[in-house]
């Protein structure tokens, strides 16, 4: 960065200051008149019109319109600009008329860079009375550079295109206390036939009154100064500054109106403070990633929490309203919002949840709001919780195939799917151990939200069931049966006042606003994702280069890594485990479970200097898992049949037919005694390196892990209790962790980046919407057997399929 401040210098200082013959042309700051300070330290300028690099800063698309107020006698002068921008790209205008003479200039800019430094190059031409106004048609090439919060550096070179008349300008910003509060501010501009004493500069300082409320100076060499005052209303403003000349004397006065992005204010909390409510429909799926384009179906996780967050921390937002129709949403993950929304009712707010059809996850969730909206026609349904599995050894045995499951530890038990027809002893007794966590947590948070006894719950679960809307009303499950069309009834019900809706966009952007210089501090969230694969689920290979890269990556201050995965392929958990442990060398990295983090799954959360994970979250399965299918008649069935020569004696050891269209090849035989015998060492030996893996990361006893280990997955809050999980908490808790252990200050605004944030542009499969898909088992029983056939005999750290939920 310091080699390319430098360059941009270099460049400048080259083009602009070469002694060679040239005429000049109209001064920089008689061109920009309107500004009320340097264009690199106050209000991003005229958005490009007098540097282009200004444009690099914006967040979203600004405009502004200036005009002048005649104060000078015996002269005819007037004047305005308009003046628009988008991120990099800024178009202005400017028309001066002064003594019946008239010039208009048009700018365009193109910017390019971060928070921390921007390059920007932009053409302005005129039209009018050029000879007067003495115009030249411009093409200009500017940077900004901050490094720091209390920095900003910035150069302009503009060069005509008529002449060889050239100009260069430097400015330099200074925030003495690192905030918008007192910004100190002096530039200099030089053309080609000047020396550098009688180049023109200026000076000057803009003092934040109160939040959003500027008073701005500017002393010029000539001893003309101006005096402007700002008012910042959110995503508008409004200004003016008076001129004055070196004598002192008004020359005119000047104004200013505009919108874009959003600057703090004292407006928003004065006047609208607890006068609005927040809606949010989340009908759809609420998943980690969704589709850039195209995808109205997802919720995006990340942005349910933050503006949860946002609307807990906004002074304006008096009602949170909740819309769970339709929604699709994970156990873990509905604890996650469930305790955003409890945050939020600590800090004052009013939580108001609408359900039409709702079940257990669906009913917990809305548990927590003030006022549970139920409509007049929908229902509960409230069984209890029940979690099993298919088996499929009675399918395989009517095919032809045989299965061979190699199980050494008591609890790994996922091969059970198709060696079994029923539950084993030890499998049975982890379900049961987890579903009760599960039942228990929502009779404990539901009860104390709603006033329910254990006793009262259970009934309701066991001898009720099913409830009609008036009943749910009459057994305190809910509080008013009505539609989500009716909400600003209910709100005035609740609060005694109208409320006025304030959009989700409009209190992102207020909590997103940052009038800081130079790039904030970050935090990466890392997804892991899927079952644990080189190429597919997490994507090991592409993951281990994230991890390896946001360790050298000095704006990244700390790495949560979000977990959600049941484990798969011993070698792509290791690839990534490897990767977060030096990547933890060098930051601070909080690993955060989601619905499932079980064995691989498990084994790549296993180096984070911290383990969160939900109460309801699927962890531990600390084991590995093998089997063999093998053909034990399908070949005959089918008329197939296989024939090989070999040289080695176990050379055949998974040759036989291959099965056409599908192209999977089906073994002949099973693994003679000392074979299988063989693949015994390795599986232990492959358990034994997992279980001193998870003992270094976590600084336990071999046998401590072993003790926890043997295949078992538990609860998080059973996790918690064993020790390998550290504190029950979700992803915003562990991005608060995370700043904390990055010593972010409290005060400070940081980023966050999500990586990756989206699945791709689009879904391919809507563009064959006529296509019909057939789907005879579930995704997860599909998955395993893909790997086991995929890997015939190779040890696989896996969570048996259904042992954790899904969305499909």
């Amino acid at each position: 960065m310091r080699r390319w401040f430098l360059s941009c210098l270099l460049m400048l200082g080259l083009g602009c200051f070469t002694t060679l013959p040239a005429q000049d042309f109209a001064p920089y700051y008689s061109r920009n008149f309107f500004l009320m300070g340097s264009a690199a330290s106050f209000q991003n300028g005229l958005l490009g019109f007098a540097n282009p690099a200004n444009t690099a800063m914006l967040k979203t698309f600004n405009a502004r319109f200036y005009w002048i107020n005649d104060q000078v006698e015996n002269a005819d002068l007037s004047g305005w600009g308009l003046f628009t921008a988008a991120p990099g790209l800024g178009f202005g205008m400017l028309r001066q008329k002064f003594s019946g003479s008239k010039i208009y200039d048009y700018n365009v800019s193109l910017g390019a860079g971060n928070g921390r430094a921007a390059f920007g190059i932009g053409y302005t031409w005129s039209s009018g009375d050029k000879d007067f106004f003495n115009r030249e048609d411009l093409f200009s090439a500017g940077f900004l550079y901050r490094p720091v919060r209390h920095i900003s550096l910035a150069g302009l070179g503009s060069f005509s295109t008529q002449t060889s008349a050239r100009e260069g300008v430097l400015e330099l910003g200074l925030r003495p206390l690192g905030s918008s509060f007192l910004t100190l501010f002096g530039d200099y501009a030089i053309q080609k036939k000047q020396t550098l004493g009688e180049a023109p500069w200026s000076a000057g300082a803009a003092l934040e009154l109160l939040l959003g409320i500027s008073l701005t100076g500017r002393y010029f060499d000539s001893e003309a100064f101006t005096v402007g005052l700002n008012f910042s209303f959110g995503r508008g403003f409004v200004g003016g500054q008076g001129h004055y000349d070196e004598n002192q004397d008004r020359q005119f006065d000047s104004y200013s109106i505009g919108l874009g992005d959003y600057t703090p204010n004292i407006f928003a909390s004065l006047f609208s403070k607890k006068r609005t409510y927040l809606a949010m429909d989340l009908k759809g799926r609420v998943d980690y990633q969704a589709f850039q384009w195209f995808d109205r179906d997802t919720r995006r996780f990340m942005d349910i929490l933050q503006t949860i967050r946002n609307a807990a921390s906004d002074p304006r937002v008096d009602v949170l309203a909740l819309n769970l129709s339709a929604m699709r949403v994970l156990p873990e993950h509905a604890w996650e919002i469930r305790e955003e929304l409890k945050l939020a009712r600590g800090k004052g707010k009013k939580v108001i949840i609408f359900i039409d059809n709702a079940e257990m996850t669906e009913y917990h969730l809305a548990s927590i709001a003030d006022c549970i909206m139920l409509d007049p026609v929908g229902s509960l349904y409230l069984p209890g919780y029940v979690l099993g599995r298919t088996y499929l050894k009675g399918t395989l045995d009517k095919l032809g195939l045989g299965f061979d499951e190699w199980r050494f530890f008591k609890y790994k038990s996922a091969a059970e799917t198709l060696s079994r027809d029923s539950f084993s002893e030890a499998d049975r007794e982890q379900f049961q151990a987890y579903t009760d966590d599960i039942y228990d947590l929502i009779k404990r948070e539901v009860g104390e939200s709603r006033n329910i006894s254990g006793e009262r719950f259970d009934a309701l679960i066991n001898e009720q069931i099913f409830f009609m809307a008036e009943d749910a009303r009459q057994e305190g499950l809910v509080d008013t049966l009505c539609r989500w069309s009716d909400l600003k009834e209910v709100i005035k019900s609740l609060t005694g006042k109208k409320k006025r809706e304030l959009s989700v966009a409009m209190l992102n952007d207020a909590a997103a606003a940052n009038t800081d210089w130079g790039q904030p501090p970050r935090i990466a969230v890392v997804y892991a994702l899927g079952e644990c694969a080189m190429d597919s689920g997490i994507k090991a290979r592409q993951l281990e280069k994230t991890l390896r890269g946001l360790a050298k990556n000095n704006s990244v201050k700390a790495v949560v890594f979000r977990v959600d995965s049941p484990g798969g392929d011993g070698m792509a958990s290791d690839v990534v485990a490897e990767a977060l442990k030096k990547c933890a060398e060098k930051k601070p990295v909080i690993v955060s479970q989601g619905q499932v983090a079980g064995s691989g799954g498990y084994w790549i959360s296993m180096y984070g200097d911290t383990i969160l994970a939900g109460p309801n979250t699927i962890t531990g399965s600390i084991g590995v898992i093998g089997g063999w299918i093998y053909d034990k008649g399908l070949s005959g069935k089918l008329g197939m049949a296989s024939d090989h020569v070999k040289r080695g004696d176990h050379a055949d050891l998974g040759f036989g037919v291959r099965l056409p269209l599908l192209g999977v090849q089906i073994p002949a035989r099973n693994l003679t005694e000392e074979e299988r015998g063989r693949m015994e060492q390795i599986v232990r030996r492959y358990y034994a390196e997992f279980t001193e893996k998870v003992a270094k990361g976590r600084g336990m006893a071999v046998e401590a892990v072993d003790a926890v280990g043997q295949g078992r997955f538990y609860s998080g809050d059973a996790g918690k209790a064993n020790g390998l999980v550290d504190a029950i908490g979700g992803l915003m808790m562990s991005i608060e962790l995370a700043r904390k252990m990055a010593k972010i200050p409290d005060q400070r605004k940081y980023e966050i980046i999500e990586i990756p944030k989206y699945k791709g542009l689009f879904d391919a499969g809507f563009l064959r919407p006529f296509q019909v898909r057939e789907q005879v088992l579930d995704p997860a029983t599909l998955q395993f057997l893909k790997m086991m056939s995929e890997r015939p005999g190779q040890p696989l750290p896996l969570l048996l399929p259904g042992t954790y939920p899904t969305l499909e």
